[in-house]
């Protein structure tokens, strides 16, 4: 049952994380003319370049506003990087305790050291 669950948060978050590149990809850009235009707003000495530089930063802030859904995609795609990651740790650790024959050993010996030292 949990395996399931899991799966269908997982199927639901890649549907969240698809749906939202169109707007992930309007974010960029948007970013990317903010940060432009104000760099070159910060740089340039004349007023007429100013209002220009201040207009498009404007635009692009207008067009950074509407594309914030696209945070919710990067949430679900960092959730799903983060579940990964765990799940592929899990599974290592599994892996590692089933083939190794000295860890049931180790834990044996520690079980039976902890017995000694309460005697």
């Amino acid at each position: 049952m949990k395996n399931l669950l899991t799966f269908t948060l997982a199927v639901i978050l890649a549907i969240i994380a698809v749906a939202s590149l169109g707007n992930i990809v309007g974010l960029a850009i948007s970013l990317i003319i903010v940060y432009y235009s104000l760099k070159q707003f910060l740089k340039t000495r004349s007023t007429w370049q100013k209002i220009a530089w201040g207009i498009l930063g404007v635009i692009g802030l207008s067009g950074l506003l509407g594309n914030l859904p696209a945070l919710a995609g990067i949430a679900a795609a960092y959730v799903l990087y983060v579940g990964y990651k765990n799940w592929k740790k899990e599974k290592a650790e599994d892996c590692d305790t089933e083939h190794d024959p000295f860890t049931s050993f180790e834990r044996q010996w520690n079980d039976l050291e902890k017995g000694r030292t309460k005697i």
